[in-house]
């Protein structure tokens, strides 16, 4: 995530962007998992590498342009459907780690996720969660609480060092979009997800509810369930949208966006304004973008 954000900044800088004029503006979307100390390190490494990239590689002076935002969201992928309930504590832990790792913002997952969408009733316990964390736990009172500590602090710096070996690897390959053709990081997402599968079957990790502290006892929790009228109305929604807009405004908006498209060095941001602003539904811009571009097949490495 961190390399893929330096590349964004990389190609802003070439189209002549200054960087103070867009760095504070920046803003990134992390997972957390279990591993509180571990996350916490995670989050803490990751802020001081950009703080580093953006004061002494890219020079950008303002303050605010060496800080990392970031959005959080608990680990969906930790969240079990045997004995669903459980997945409350898990949240709780990794979105304790997030605050305390210094997140801006953050989702919770509900407990129910790994079952269906989340049941008014699990979606609320997901809140209620970060209102704990907010108003009863204290740790929002004071900025990086584990900072001094030997454990966190050493982790911290050993994640930085894993990250920059990372970064040179990419670096080696000839920088993100090759190691992206290359399959350098599906790769090492998948063998990151083989290596904790195995882990699970041979008991190495133990996942609570999963393989130990087995229940033969069904989820007794409520089950989303959707309207299905639900479906015919938005598609009415959208015929009638489709049927009220300036037809000649519209198809206008999606050619002129579509030239833009075709020029490399032209800004289309104001055209996709325009187009919308003419009613032009997500799918419809997307199809220019289809169009113009083709569609991206990932390629599958094993």
């Amino acid at each position: 995530t961190l390399i893929d954000g330096i590349e964004y900044v990389t190609w802003a800088l070439e189209r002549g962007l200054d960087i103070d004029s867009f760095a504070p503006r920046l803003s990134f979307f992390f997972n957390s998992h279990n591993d509180f100390f571990e996350e916490v390190a995670k989050f803490r490494a990751a802020r001081r590498i950009w703080a580093r990239q953006m004061r002494e590689v890219y020079g950008a002076k303002n303050p605010r342009s060496w800080l990392m935002r970031f959005h959080t969201q608990t680990a969906g992928v930790s969240l079990t459907e045997q004995q669903p309930e459980v997945n409350l504590v898990r949240v709780a832990i990794q979105a304790l780690a997030a605050v305390m790792g210094g997140t801006q913002s953050l989702h919770t997952d509900a407990m129910d996720e790994a079952i269906a969408l989340p049941s008014d009733k699990a979606a609320r316990l997901a809140v209620r969660t970060q209102q704990v964390i907010l108003h009863e736990s204290g740790v929002i009172n004071t900025v990086d609480p584990l900072g001094g500590s030997y454990f966190v602090e050493k982790l911290t710096t050993d994640m930085e060092n894993d990250v920059l070996r990372i970064f040179s690897e990419v670096e080696a390959l000839g920088g993100v979009l090759p190691a992206i053709e290359r399959g350098y990081f599906q790769r090492e997402t998948m063998e990151s997800s083989a290596r904790f599968q195995r882990e699970v079957e041979t008991r190495d990790r133990i996942v609570v509810g999963v393989n130990e502290y087995i229940s033969g006892e069904k989820p007794d929790i409520p089950i989303l369930k959707f309207d299905p009228e639900g479906e015919k109305r938005h598609l009415a929604r959208l015929k009638q949208h489709k049927a009220n807009r300036d037809a000649a405004k519209h198809a206008a908006a999606l050619a002129a966006l579509e030239q833009a498209s075709r020029d490399p060095k032209a800004n289309t941001m104001p055209y996709i304004i325009d187009a919308v602003n003419s009613g032009a539904t997500v799918g419809e811009v997307c199809n220019i973008w289809r169009k113009v571009y083709g569609e991206y097949k990932e390629q599958v490495f094993v």
